[in-house]
């Protein structure tokens, strides 16, 4: 562009801070056309979050719920998906709102692709005041000043943090006072040092701070002086085995005319309970079949999928 003499090309910082700034306001970076997937319009899965569809009894009398309320920033593989209502998304739904109510510290852990992201958005956007939610965004093995920085830009303190350490941590420790919910993502990449500083800053907080990542309840156990100060330790498990018809049924009509049989079979071959494994499935078939009258997903296409997902079964 610099070369045909239109506009000057923007620097490389300049480039990584827009990113940065328009990925926090969960805008969609859109690099070209996108293919279209399923109609003249993909639509949002998650976009019509609330409680007013039930799909299915799971076992156990467990009731699954498609939700229809917006939750921002959840990363969406399927069209016409929906965020289901488990047992363990209820479970993270009361465990936040207690924390938001006394201003308490919880750690929300399992292992990758659980759905604790879901779970914990959906919990967030049924608080009485969403508004007050911050997040804290931090890189891999942060030091003190790095995570201060990014706390008082959370709490938008950042053009008015002072220079002095000392002065700044009493700055954030006020700002704290106030009722709200901090949210640090990925709390596994913090090492001892930011951890031990998170730990001075909640001594006497109103402000709830909720840990959350896969690892994330190792990681606080390594300072105790902090895992001391956990209220409530919110594991969200897999999918059990009774559960996975019901809730995949829930999560996407393509599941509905699917075999139970077949439905048992890819949980124990491939996605062992796993909610995003099962989500990637899904996406898999909804291409597969997208353009064919009368498509019937079959063991054999079942297994085609997986195939893509896992190599040869």
């Amino acid at each position: 562009m610099a070369a045909g003499g239109e506009v000057p090309v923007p620097s490389m910082s300049t480039l990584s801070r827009v990113i940065r700034r328009d990925r926090r306001a969960g805008r969609a970076l859109l690099t070209g056309r996108e293919p279209e997937v399923a109609g003249s319009r993909r639509p949002d899965p998650l976009s019509e979050l609330g409680l007013d569809v039930v799909a299915e009894k799971g076992g156990g009398g467990q009731v699954f719920l498609r939700e229809q309320k917006h939750l921002a920033q959840v990363p969406v593989l399927v069209p016409g998906a929906q965020v289901v209502h488990t047992p363990a998304v209820r479970s993270v739904l009361r465990t936040v709102a207690h924390a938001a109510a006394v201003g308490a510290v919880v750690c929300l852990y399992g292992d990758a692709g659980q759905g604790k992201t879901v779970a914990l958005q959906y919990a967030l956007s049924q608080l009485p005041h969403p508004a007050r939610v911050r997040r804290v965004h931090v890189g891999v093995h942060p030091t003190v000043p790095e995570l201060r920085r990014v706390l008082a830009d959370a709490l938008e303190l950042g053009r008015r943090l002072p220079r002095g350490a000392g002065e700044a941590d009493l700055m954030l420790v006020n700002a704290l006072r106030q009722p709200r919910v901090l949210v640090l993502d990925e709390a596994q990449r913090l090492p001892g040092p930011a951890l031990e500083f998170l730990r001075g800053l909640w001594d006497h907080p109103d402000t709830a701070l909720v840990l959350a990542g896969a690892g994330s309840e190792r990681a606080l156990r390594r300072v105790p002086a902090l895992a001391s100060r956990v209220l409530t330790w919110e594991l969200v498990p897999r999918l059990r085995p009774g559960e996975v018809a019901a809730a995949m049924a829930a999560f996407h009509s393509l599941w509905e005319e699917v075999a139970e049989d077949d439905v048992v079979w890819v949980d124990e071959h491939v996605c062992h309970g796993n909610f995003r494994t099962w989500a990637k499935l899904t996406s898999h078939l909804t291409a597969e079949i997208y353009g064919k009258s009368r498509a019937v997903v079959d063991r054999r296409m079942l297994e085609r999928a997986c195939a893509r997902l896992m190599g040869p079964l």
